[in-house]
């Protein structure tokens, strides 16, 4: 009797660090021959997106995005603790990274 192995994601982990749009992958697997910590493992189905088997392991550093070449393909969602904010003391408004309306740049020059 032969008997298979299969790879598949940790669907019990608290942590989605690395998100790939289907529709967008070319399953070139480039993202995870560059992967640092090993996240994700090639799909031994060729044109399919690598398998993430390992989200809690991402260090964040980005490599995966930035050696893809299909732009949007796949993107880090960081954990909430690690998203980062800040608050307008006049306003009182609330401010984060890659919200859709942020506030304009700091152009106020540097104090020495």
């Amino acid at each position: 009797m032969e008997k298979k192995a299969y790879l598949v994601p940790n669907p019990v982990t608290p942590c989605k660090a690395i998100i790939i749009e289907t529709k967008l992958c070319k399953g070139c697997n480039m993202c995870a021959e560059v992967c640092r910590s090993d996240v994700m493992v090639p799909n031994p189905e060729k044109g399919k997106p690598p398998i993430v088997l390992y989200p809690d392991e991402c260090w964040f550093c980005g490599c995966c995005i930035y050696h893809c070449p299909v732009p949007g393909a796949i993107r880090m969602e960081h954990a909430l603790n690690q998203r980062i904010g800040w608050k307008r003391k006049e306003t009182g408004e609330y401010f984060r990274v890659g919200m859709k309306n942020p506030p304009p740049p700091n152009t106020r020059p540097l104090v020495s």
